[in-house]
């Protein structure tokens, strides 16, 4: 197997070797996708081959900040401020000698090795940039995944999908709306009701982080609102929440958030969503003020078999060992849309640290192709789940060298394993000594920031 990967990428690499040779250009790397994956990617090559000119690095992404997926419930109710801990992708590309440009990929001309991008539109819809082709030598694809409303009627008009900083904006300001109804005619007494559909990571923790915001409204001159006012109701299709992980955790999580006022439905199926219910296969109908869809997610319907790649039914990329696309081996995915099977069958879970580890095996066969050596195998390492139930309690399990098998924590010692986690990945794309830096100011800004961002 590693002969024929080899082999064929050192055929690929030699016909781009000719072709730069030809134009006197040195090779051109194009990272689609700014999430976490592909924005420690760029910075990787960027240091390792930008800095001397050995390699063109570019990122390309439709916004213009990078912000950590798994932190898109924090700043939906304002807890965290993004104006803070937001990347913006061309100062950090700079700084990290690669080149962003931001625009949405629509297609990929492998025979010209172009990537293919959709005009820029302003907010009017005024057409600023016509459409654009970015050469490549190797692509990688790293555009991460959006909800997946299985076709569900209703649940695109009437649903918030929390899947991008857009969309948790969009969620802060109806919540902010609700909250001054009832301040400002607080003799209504009315509740501001929440449907989430989807017992996954999302779902459970914005239930959670939903009733720790309220408390710190009040704090902020909502004196009318209170905790008994937030009806949060959490659906499920399934047996039990949090479906993919250890029936301890779920078990677990499951009770706090009972204890905090969380209504938990269990095998309730959505069948259709309007204005103000959600309707189940039973026949129930879920009323609410808002509704959050946070049941599954899809790759963008426009990469459904791009290029003539291979892709499955919701649309990420089949890879191979390598995590090269099986169709052409100058197109590498990573991430939540790239489908990679492992030895026994399984599927790489759609993680943060799956993202990460194949950042990690994809610079390394990026680096082994411009210097002619053999390419590495992708093998996924479960290093556990934790999901924060914000200041509640955190809950999880932790896997590899620290036990035989699977170790169960909770309390102190899961949160703090918890926020670590984001703090590997300001390493990974800031070093060491700026994330000290950074934590520095984060510890600085409780004392000069409110703990709520209530604009």
């Amino acid at each position: 197997m590693d002969n024929i990967g080899s082999a064929s990428n050192d055929s690929s690499k030699g016909e781009i070797a000719q072709h730069s040779a030809q134009e006197n250009r040195i090779p051109k790397i194009v990272v689609v996708g700014g999430g976490a994956g592909g924005l420690e990617l760029a910075t990787k090559l960027g240091k390792k081959f930008g800095k001397k000119k050995q390699a063109e690095i570019v990122l390309i992404d439709r916004s213009t900040t990078h912000l950590w997926k798994p932190l898109l419930h924090e700043l939906a109710v304002g807890t965290m401020d993004e104006g803070v801990d937001a990347v913006s992708y061309r100062g950090h590309a700079i700084a990290n000698y690669f080149h962003f440009r931001v625009g949405n990929m629509t297609g990929i001309d492998r025979e010209a090795r172009q990537v293919i991008l959709a005009p820029m539109r302003d907010e009017d819809g005024v057409e600023f940039l016509p459409s654009t082709r970015i050469n490549y030598d190797y692509l990688v694809v790293a555009l991460g995944s959006i909800s997946n409303d299985f076709n569900t009627p209703g649940v695109k008009e009437h649903c918030i999908f929390l899947d991008s900083p857009t969309q948790a904006h969009r969620f802060r300001n109806k919540l902010l709306n609700a909250f001054l109804r009832i301040q400002r005619l607080p003799e209504n007494h009315d509740n501001v009701r929440i449907a989430i559909v989807g017992g996954g990571a999302t779902g459970v923790e914005l239930s959670a982080e939903l009733h720790h915001a309220v408390a710190e409204f009040h704090n902020y001159g909502f004196s009318a609102v209170s905790n008994e006012q937030l009806k949060v109701t959490l659906v499920e299709a399934g047996a039990r929440i949090l479906p993919a992980l250890p029936e301890r955790i779920s078990t677990a999580a499951h009770k706090e958030l009972i204890t905090i006022g969380v209504d938990v439905k269990l095998n309730t199926t959505i069948t259709a969503a309007t204005g103000h219910s959600l309707e189940t296969k039973e026949g129930e109908s879920i009323e609410a003020d808002l509704f959050v869809w946070a049941a599954g997610i899809k790759v963008p319907d426009f990469m459904k078999d791009i290029g003539g790649l291979e892709t499955n039914r919701i649309n990420q990329l089949h890879v191979n060992e390598f995590l090269q696309t099986t169709r052409d081996p100058n197109i590498f995915a990573i991430g939540d849309c790239a489908e990679f099977i492992q030895p026994d069958g399984k599927r790489v879970p759609p993680r943060a640290q799956a993202a990460h580890q194949m950042a990690s095996t994809c610079y390394k066969n990026l680096v082994a192709l411009l210097n002619n050596k053999p390419l590495q195998g992708y093998v996924y390492k479960d290093h556990g789940s934790l999901i924060s139930l914000s200041n509640y309690s955190t809950v999880g399990n932790l896997m590899g060298n620290l036990s035989s098998g699977s170790l169960f924590i909770e309390g102190h010692l899961a949160r703090f394993v918890y926020v670590s986690l984001y703090r590997m990945h300001q390493v990974a794309i800031h070093g060491l000594i700026k994330t000290g830096l950074v934590m520095l100011a984060s510890r600085i800004n409780r004392w000069l920031r409110p703990r709520l961002k209530l604009h």
